[in-house]
């Protein structure tokens, strides 16, 4: 019997892959649950899904890197708000390069402000790149194999999860929306800040 995802135009395979790669940097957790979900409801395959959500993210994560190395000043300019933020996990990013280049995915509140520390505290290229794909594989595979198994348990549940496809999708959105905002709420930034310098006796807030 011919696997589902194999019947599927490979343009609409590729589409879905280009789409997830893509999308990560902006929606975060939902891209890669999507994926997961479409790869259990057979449109792609689970582990092309997994890469392509990871070398998407740690794509964009390479980007910021390099924004930070060559733009670091302008950007603290130009935004004054990341101002003190980016002072405070530049002095992290010099005291644990590796420690804070693995934690780009993880490090919820500073996933846009810890790779561009990273690159004006001028970390290693070698250092950033392969710590920060590390942190991407793991991440973008953990969130798709959650998409995947949430995707096993509405089956199990309702036997016709097609029939709810894109409501699941709406609600993964909405969900993760949600997330977002208390974490906003619940300064998330402080708290990655505070993992990222344990161990340090005194990381000062600004300068």
């Amino acid at each position: 019997m011919m696997d589902a995802s194999a019947a599927l135009p490979i343009i609409d395979k590729i589409w879905w892959y280009v789409s997830l790669a893509a999308t990560g940097i902006i929606t975060e957790e939902a891209t890669p649950l999507i994926g997961g979900l479409a790869a259990h409801d057979g449109h792609i395959r689970l582990s092309i899904a997994g890469f392509a959500v990871s070398v998407g993210i740690w794509g964009a994560g390479v980007g910021l890197y390099w924004i930070g190395r060559w733009r670091g000043v302008w950007v603290r300019k130009r935004f004054p708000g990341t101002r003190p933020m980016m002072l405070r996990a530049l002095k992290i990013v010099r005291r644990h390069p590796w420690r804070a280049s693995l934690a780009v995915r993880f490090a919820y509140g500073l996933r846009l402000v810890l790779p561009m520390a990273c690159g004006a505290a001028r970390v290693p290229i070698l250092v950033y790149f392969i710590a920060s794909a590390i942190s991407a594989a793991v991440w973008g595979y953990l969130f798709t194999i959650l998409g995947w198994a949430f995707g096993e348990g509405i089956l199990i549940v309702l036997k016709h999860v097609r029939r709810y496809e894109w409501y699941l999708v709406i609600a993964i959105l909405i969900g993760v929306g949600i997330a977002f905002w208390i974490a906003r709420r619940r300064h998330l930034e402080e708290k990655s800040l505070e993992v990222l310098a344990s161990g340090d006796e005194d990381v000062p807030a600004t300068e």
